[in-house]
């Protein structure tokens, strides 16, 4: 059936007038069913030949409905960068209308605004294919969306008309614009801007979906700072709250949780990561020389992971286990030989020997005093007599889960 472009702007005025959000959302996806019936049934879609109509569409609306058509066209051409700056259009145009709309705009808001993201990063390949060098169009896209952002805490509505109830969907795509395109550290303004805006209602108040995007990004950039604490408290609100389908969405958490879980020597268990062969693959090894406190076989598992865990970025926390690991192997020793208050450091040095681990006494002796510095046992070395005295009884080695990290 022919979609003419005046049925189009019938069809969003429509929607308009009935604050339908939603409809509206549907009607300017630039992929589906309405774009594809537009896309056949508008002959000429030439600016020139679209403007003839504005006059059918209050404004910015009018500016709104041409973007959106030049957007489906360069979408089909597979023109990403030209669909980007349409986009764009389109959505500076919106935000011209949003702050004078209530809270049935967000379906809205928030579907032109992914929709400008997914378009960055596909215009960002087209240019990184073609060795351009021009400004980023994630950066431009959480710049957008930003302006999104501030018109939500901005507004003064009640209840549940008010766009503040749009505040941590908007503030997930910022995020993920700036995670893209490598820009972190701003997403820093957003958490500081939240934080001044103290009547805002409580991140609990908002959908769970908006909550556990808000706090997986947290949680990233507590990770990305070596604030494991945090970072694990984020996580795990995140994993413990994301709906599992599609299983890629709790596959990107566990992907930093696993190694914060075992930095307190708390292991995976089989049946978690029997769901992820991905991760399966990578953590097996680690596990195994974990449970066995085997100090060459974690070296080696370093080595033959080294690529994949430095492109997911959490080498240096896995790194970091390897003293999980040397905890155990140490344990070991001190269990063997029944668990004494007194052990001679050489003993320690044995231990290493057995696991295929070479190295100098005095190497030893530092590791041990970095291992009591850190909490992985308790007790002190007295160097002239080359003996580690340690606590008494099990509180020797304390429970990995009672150390800060």
């Amino acid at each position: 059936m022919s979609y003419s472009y005046p049925s189009f702007l019938t069809d969003l005025s429509s929607a308009l007038s009935n604050n339908d959000g939603y409809r509206l959302a549907q009607l300017l996806a630039p992929k589906g069913d309405y774009a594809q019936k537009l896309l056949e049934g508008v002959k000429d879609s030439s600016r020139l030949a679209l403007s003839r109509y504005k006059n059918n569409i209050i404004s910015p609306w009018d500016e709104v409905a041409v973007a959106h058509v030049q957007v489906v066209v360069h979408e089909v051409d597979g023109s990403y960068v030209e669909a980007y700056n349409e986009q764009s259009i389109l959505v500076s145009a919106f935000l011209r209308a949003f702050p004078s709309l209530q809270a049935w705009s967000l379906p809205l808001a928030y579907a032109v605004l992914t929709d400008l993201r997914d378009l960055a990063e596909k215009a960002e390949d087209i240019r990184f294919q073609q060795g351009v060098s021009s400004a980023s169009s994630l950066e431009d896209a959480a710049r957008q969306c930003n302006k999104a952002f501030s018109i939500c805490v901005t507004d003064r509505s009640g209840g549940s008309d008010s766009k503040r109830w749009g505040i941590y969907h908007v503030v997930g795509l910022i995020f993920k614009c700036y995670f893209s395109a490598n820009r972190i550290a701003l997403s820093r303004n957003i958490i500081r801007a939240l934080k001044a805006n103290t009547d805002i209602p409580p991140l609990a108040s908002y959908p769970r979906n908006d909550q556990v995007t808000y706090r997986y990004y947290t949680g990233m950039l507590s990770f990305l700072n070596e604030q494991y604490s945090e970072s694990e408290s984020d996580l795990m609100f995140a994993f413990e709250n994301c709906y599992q389908v599609p299983l890629r969405n709790v596959e990107l958490i566990l992907n930093f949780l696993i190694p914060l879980r075992l930095l307190r020597g708390q292991l995976p268990s089989e049946k978690l990561l029997s769901s992820f062969p991905r991760l399966r693959e990578l953590y097996k090894p680690f596990l195994i020389a974990m449970r066995a406190g085997d100090i060459r076989a974690y070296d080696a598992a370093l080595a033959w992971a080294e690529p994949r865990l430095v492109d997911m970025g959490v080498w240096l926390t896995v790194e970091r286990c390897r003293e999980v690991c040397l905890r155990g192997l140490f344990k070991k020793v001190w269990i063997v030989l029944e668990k004494p208050s007194r052990m001679e450091i050489k003993l320690f040095h044995r231990g290493l020997e057995v696991s295929g681990v070479d190295m100098p006494m005095e190497e030893v002796e530092c590791m041990l005093a970095n291992m009591i510095y850190k909490g992985y046992m308790r007790g002190y070395i007295s160097h002239e007599r080359q003996t580690v005295v340690l606590a008494k009884g099990d509180s020797a080695f304390p429970k990995l889960n009672t150390r800060s990290v």
